[in-house]
């Protein structure tokens, strides 16, 4: 036994107490997770191995709500975090800063939306990155992109503009922090619910011709927002969250949404094992208020037979440039809107001409007299015959409203307004749902095809969709029409107000004849200074078009012809921004019942696009096959509380999990590290078994070692009584394990075993197993071992430490060559001592150099 075997990288006194997970530790950096709670809201701190602390931040969200880290994952290339909250919410954070990438919503059961499952574990695999595509060989390189698709159609059409967004506002804690160990509090999203719980991929807005949105900060600098890049090792890697129902949840890539997996209910999953090379997960069911031991013995598998093939992830990708288009149309129209009409931080241009008719009225009303004041009989009077009265003729001459600022004033923002809902809809809107159009045209023919009948498309929604989309398509062209047209109306009336206050004051001036149009100025008088068109737009029910409305037959049965030879007007007319003839084939009479709320047109197109797409991601679950040998089945799981947790020997303290792979394909064995505790008799037990031969069904068999809670001494060889703090498997030889001396305040002291090399005794199923849970396994297995050797714990190599003496400790350990580490956390969770367990001295100045390089 080698004694101080260990280097001693860091030991760190932490301000306030914190909380280590076992998978804190980052699989290929030095590097690991802290939770603390301040406030009574957890955060997150990344510490580097040697010391230094590199963020913390808040990881709440909403402020009336408590919420606490239940669960850590790594993504497979170590630069992403997953941070599972209690209920139903999971954030992604960057390893370079700790910012939000993404967060992840687990929709709520349809049939109980009130009732909120607590997850348990979180666990990120790698995938297989060249899945089956065709027999016939791919020639051409296309970026998993298939020629003649809608998506490879968006990547030849030019991207459309990008939409300004404000970035997050800098805080005082954001300018006088020293970089790298900023604190900052999580951001609110404003994503709207149907955008956040629309199944995508990690965004790209290239996939559905976008430019990338452009952010702005306090202090008006603009940046593109970087892309959050996907790399090999994360490429249909699947992130898997499992809650105290039974349930797993998958997403694909950590952010596609695969569906709830119901394994067992009622149930917590202890582990979850996936084999890397096909899409099978086992796992050990535990009832719920139940002894550790309770968990099932033989693992449960669920098979997910369609991620075995490039389906879902291609229809993932339609998915993601389909969400992507949808927001940016709902921000579009919502940008829309607030030209027009306004925000809480702006004026609509809307607004300017009441405003200008209320002072008119009331001037007529308070200072001449008029009972009844009408703004538009006084003006149309003056257009028509040239009568003004006294009232208009002096608020003409002598109201504020009428200086030429403020007429400037006044035709900037209608006219900033108007040709911005003109462009805005012929050069974003449009084409946006033109596109989507396209991805919802190829939905349709995937939901056609008998290969996909697994997927179970909707289609009475997606004829639905396509429909609205072309009713979308054709209210947009209808309104860029209309702004065009308000425009020119606006201008003339303009021109109007410039040419009769020189004669309302009487002015000697010569003056040019007048440039105006009465019959413009009148229909703008009519239908744009005081109630405007444009309002149908963003007010009222939503378009519900019948042919006849349109001027066109009555008699067509084909409402999609019907649309479409609607829209081939429109565009033609759209294509020549001077164009300013066309109208729809529809009387002034009969215009003013058509319905164009383009707004809630959008807002319902967007749920129904959602709910399609939705739909189809928990395709994967729904076609899950689970099976289960050995007893590991739905009905016998109850009855694992039947054996008292005595009969296993003692008290269970602690059990630990780790599935080695083996050279074979399929033959893993599961490894178990179950701590005994007693005042008579504490042991330690190691078991391993073959998942392969579960998975056909042959008889289980167990291998078993028991061992005495002691250790050979260091000069006589006598056996000293030692207390298990805790254990943890280190990699697929050894374990590691804290202990102390029994009956001593400590010290204690950090050892591995080699549990590889151990003399393991095999028992054959029929010998003694009674049910299927651990607890009946150990309990049947000390019963026919009674007169076991004394066993010690052969420890191989240890260290003293110097940061804990007494109480539990909390480990997370990092196996992986080269990053072989090992984190213990007092009980106090105050100090944290880091030991290199290679114990390389000159691995903490290599380390640093990598790690400054790297920039994690």
């Amino acid at each position: 036994m080698e004694h101080n075997a260990f280097a001693s990288l860091a030991v760190l006194r932490l301000s306030s107490p914190c909380r280590l997970l076992s998978s804190a530790c980052c699989p290929d950096k030095d590097l690991v997770v802290l939770v603390s709670r301040l406030g009574g809201r957890d955060r997150l701190t990344l510490w580097k191995m040697q010391g230094a602390k590199k963020w913390d931040i808040e990881v709440g969200c909403d402020e009336n709500v408590t919420e606490s880290v239940s669960a850590l994952a790594w993504s497979p290339c170590g630069q992403t975090i997953a941070v599972a909250h209690d209920f139903s919410r999971i954030t992604l954070h960057s390893v370079q800063d700790g910012r939000i990438e993404r967060s992840l919503t687990i929709p709520t059961s349809s049939h109980n939306s009130e009732q909120r499952h607590r997850i348990t574990g979180a666990w990120w695999f790698s995938g297989c990155r060249d899945l089956p595509r065709s027999t016939i060989p791919d020639i051409f390189k296309r970026n998993e992109i298939t020629t003649g698709s809608a998506l490879s159609i968006l990547k030849v059409l030019p991207l459309l503009d990008p939409l300004r967004e404000e970035d997050h506002k800098l805080t005082a804690t954001d300018i006088f922090a020293f970089q790298g160990t900023q604190t900052r509090a999580a951001l609110k999203s404003s994503t709207p619910e149907v955008i956040n719980d629309w199944p995508s991929l990690l965004p790209d807005p290239s996939l559905a011709s976008l430019c990338p949105p452009v952010l702005t900060d306090e202090q008006g600098k603009t940046a593109k927002e970087k892309p959050v890049n996907l790399t090999m090792e994360d490429e249909n890697s699947l992130l898997v969250i499992g809650d105290d129902n039974g349930m797993l949840h998958c997403f694909l890539d950590g952010s596609y949404y695969l569906g709830p997996i119901n394994t067992l209910p009622s149930t917590v999953p202890t582990a979850v094992f996936k084999d890397p090379k096909q899409p099978l997960f086992l796992l050990h069911p535990q009832p719920l208020a139940s002894d550790l031991l309770s968990a099932t013995f033989a693992p449960l598998s669920v098979d997910l037979p369609l991620l075995a093939s490039h389906r879902i992830r291609d229809f993932a990708r339609i998915s993601s440039a389909a969400r992507e288009l949808m927001w940016y149309i709902m921000r579009v129209i919502e940008e829309l809107r607030e030209v027009w009409f306004g925000s809480g931080s702006m004026t609509g241009a809307r607004e300017a001409g009441p405003k200008w008719i209320q002072l008119l009225e009331t001037r007529l009303r308070d200072q001449f007299g008029h009972k009844e004041p009408s703004a538009i009989l006084e003006l149309t009077g003056l257009l028509v015959a040239g009568l003004s009265s006294d009232g208009l003729s002096d608020f003409f001459s002598s109201s504020e409203q009428m200086s030429e600022r403020a007429l400037q004033k006044w035709e900037s923002t209608v006219t900033d307004a108007l040709i911005k809902l003109r462009d805005l809809t012929t050069l974003r809107l449009v084409p946006a749902l033109q596109r989507l159009h396209i991805i919802m045209e190829e939905v349709r023919g995937w939901s056609l095809i008998p290969q996909f009948v697994l997927f179970g498309f909707n289609t009475n929604d997606i004829t639905h969709c396509l429909f609205s989309l072309k009713q979308a398509i054709f209210v947009a062209s209808l309104l860029a029409f209309q702004a065009r047209g308000e425009l020119g109306s606006f201008k003339h009336f303009m021109s109007f107000l410039r040419y009769e206050i020189p004669l309302a004051s009487n002015s000697t001036e010569t003056r040019s004849p007048p440039e105006h149009d009465i019959l413009e100025v009148n229909h703008y008088l009519m239908s744009g200074l005081k109630t405007s068109q444009i309002d149908r737009w963003f007010t009222g029910p939503a378009p519900q078009f019948d042919p006849g409305e349109l001027g066109l037959p009555r008699h067509s049965t084909d409402t999609n012809k019907v649309l479409e030879e609607a829209l081939e007007q429109a565009h033609a007319a759209l294509q020549d921004p001077s164009q300013t003839s066309w109208q729809p084939k529809v009387s002034t009479t009969d215009k003013s019942h058509l319905d164009r709320n383009l707004w809630v047109l959008v807002q319902d197109l967007a749920t129904r696009c959602q709910r399609v797409f939705a739909h189809v991601s928990k395709a994967t679950s729904r076609s899950t096959i689970m099976s289960g040998n050995g007893g590991a089945t739905p009905f016998q799981v109850g009855d694992a509380n039947s054996t008292d947790a005595g009969d296993a020997g003692g008290v269970c303290q602690f059990v630990r999990e780790r599935v080695a792979q083996r050279n074979e394909p399929g033959n893993h064995l599961q490894h178990l590290a179950i701590y005994l505790a007693s005042e008579m008799r504490p042991l330690f037990c190691l078991t391993r078994a073959p998942y392969a031969k579960f998975a056909a069904g042959i008889p289980l068999h167990v291998d078993i070692t028991v061992m005495e809670c002691s250790i050979a001494g260091h000069e006589s060889g006598d056996a000293i009584d030692i207390h298990l703090c805790n254990a943890e498997f280190f990699d697929d030889e050894i374990l590691v394990i804290v202990y102390k001396v029994r009956g001593t305040d400590g010290p204690m002291f950090a050892a591995t075993v080699q549990y590889s090399a151990l003399e393991y005794e095999t028992l054959q199923s029929e010998e003694y197993v009674s049910g299927p849970a651990r607890k009946d396994i150990m309990a049947n297995v000390l019963q026919r071992l009674k007169h076991l050797p004394s066993k010690v714990i052969p420890i191989k190599r240890r260290r003293q430490l110097t940061a804990c003496r007494d109480g539990s400790v909390s480990l997370a350990v990092n196996g992986r060559v080269g990053r072989r580490v090992m984190c213990i956390l007092d009980g106090d969770g105050t100090t944290m001592e880091i030991l290199d367990m290679e114990g390389d001295e000159d691995m903490e100045a290599e380390d640093e150099s990598e790690m400054d390089s790297s920039g994690a």
